[in-house]
């Protein structure tokens, strides 16, 4: 312990803040990769069939979701955070703290999870999507049955992918008052020079990345045909 307190001694006066600011950070990425999942995943699914190779071409929708796709693909981060200040405070009452990260965190995900969505279920084999439909399984049963199960492998390729970014974008939303781990390292770690303290913060954001990553490569193991 003594050895502890002497390479980071900063940190060794203020763990709790440092346990609060993990708390903090994993609260945002849980929540908002939960509600931008969610609605990602529709996303790409709806871009998937909506093309004009897919079960039920749509070229009008299939644009305008494409484009806004693109647009909000676009906006850097930092810059979210501020055009969509109103939307914040309209639905949880204020624009800071790690509450009110949620709202940009997910309106930023979303469009970045629903192209990985659309670019891994575009690969599912066409020929098995052909058979379902000539064995007479409806739209549904071919998005839940066909191109989520057997595009199942890339999805969670592309979500552990969207996670890691989900990661390193709640850190940019901390520096700018959103709490977490971000506003650890800049407020104290940068802004009083205490460099042991930015280093923890990058440390423990590395685990947790590190985490994901082995996590989702075995559950890709696990369900990759052989």
């Amino acid at each position: 312990m003594s050895f502890i307190n002497k390479m980071l001694p900063n940190v060794s006066l203020i763990w709790p803040d440092v346990w609060q600011a993990t708390l903090e950070t994993l609260y945002m990425t849980i929540v908002s990769a939960i509600i931008a999942g969610i609605l990602g995943l529709a996303l790409g699914v709806w871009l998937v069939v909506t093309d004009q190779n897919g079960i039920t071409p749509h070229p009008v929708t299939y644009n305008i979701l494409d484009k806004l796709v693109n647009i909000f693909r676009s906006i850097p981060f930092v810059i979210l955070l501020t055009v969509i200040y109103p939307l914040t405070k309209a639905i949880v009452g204020t624009s800071i703290g790690n509450t009110a990260a949620l709202v940009p965190l997910v309106v930023g995900t979303i469009p970045f999870y629903a192209r990985q969505v659309q670019t891994a279920l575009v690969q599912v084999d066409p020929g098995v999507i052909e058979a379902a439909q000539a064995m007479g399984a409806s739209n549904v049963d071919i998005i839940f049955r066909v191109y989520l199960r057997e595009g199942l492998p890339d999805l969670i390729r592309v979500s552990v992918l969207t996670l890691i970014s989900l990661i390193g974008l709640t850190a940019m939303a901390g520096a700018v008052g959103a709490g977490g781990l971000g506003n650890l390292a800049v407020s104290i770690g940068y802004q009083r020079y205490q460099s042991d303290v930015t280093i923890v913060a990058m440390l423990i954001i590395l685990v947790m990345v590190f985490l994901v990553q082995g996590i989702g490569d075995w559950l890709t193991r696990r369900t990759t045909h052989v």
